[in-house]
């Protein structure tokens, strides 16, 4: 399994043709406690870039960017009862959603994790 960050704080872990959406640690910390996430339909298509999901904490809302265009396979529904794993695993158990990739070409040129570490530590 390969994974890449945006430079919007969204991780997406890939393995074959499917990915797994979620947002990193550090924004989740910056966000600090999460009470409210909205996640897509499935099936649902987004281009890359497109408005996917939506975060609320007691700080702020955010939205959540597709990192690339693919079709919404499924949705993390455990989300809905418990935001709370966001903070508590976010580049776990606290994913937004999964897509198949309509096109993978989009992965190139995304940071692997010591580049994003290093991106991060730049803000």
């Amino acid at each position: 399994m390969s994974r890449y960050f945006t430079e919007d704080h969204e991780w997406i872990a890939v393995e074959n043709q499917t990915a797994t959406v979620g947002i990193t640690d550090y924004a989740q910390s910056q966000l600090g406690d999460i009470v409210f996430v909205e996640v897509p339909e499935e099936g649902r298509e987004f281009a890359k870039g497109d408005e996917a999901a939506v975060v609320e904490s007691v700080k702020a809302a955010s939205d959540v960017y597709a990192p690339v265009s693919g079709i919404v396979t499924e949705a993390n529904g455990a989300l809905g009862d418990d935001p709370a794993l966001v903070n508590s695993d976010p580049e776990g158990e606290g994913w937004f959603f999964k897509m198949s990739l309509t096109h993978p070409s989009q992965l190139e040129g995304m940071m692997d994790e010591a580049k994003y570490q290093e991106f991060v530590s730049n803000l």
